[in-house]
């Protein structure tokens, strides 16, 4: 059940399934590849765009949490993406970074939102 997969530069990821469904948990299974593709995606976007505001945090994670349809082929019916940030960020500034990338660059998560609802929020780690 263990999978590579390789780019064209020769990047590879290595997919895998749990063991409960004959994997040995070696990498993310390909729905988790997805979440963290989406992750990735709009994680870029947003700290381009904090950096050309002149922001920087100290420290940035995303949380991506999805539910799935209960019938086969299952998808993702709903996913929500949490911003969590450290350090001086303005909300304005944080809260424009966040919907530029939803609204208009982030491709994966407009992929996703044809087919699945898509939600996010921030908030500010302590």
């Amino acid at each position: 059940m263990e999978f590579a997969g390789t780019n064209e530069d020769g990047l590879t990821v290595v997919m895998d399934a749990k063991k409960a469904a004959g994997g040995e948990d070696k990498g993310q299974t390909p729905k988790q590849l997805v979440l963290s593709g989406l992750a990735g995606c709009t994680g870029m976007d947003v700290i381009s765009i904090l950096e050309k505001m002149r922001v920087v945090p100290e420290r940035f994670n995303i949380v991506v949490d999805a539910e799935l349809t209960e019938e086969h082929p299952k998808t993702f019916k709903k996913i929500h993406i949490k911003y969590i940030v450290k350090g001086d960020v303005p909300a304005d500034k944080l809260e424009k970074a966040i919907k530029l990338s939803q609204e208009r660059y982030c491709g994966v998560s407009e992929m996703l939102r044809k087919s699945a609802e898509l939600t996010y929020e921030y908030v500010y780690e302590t």
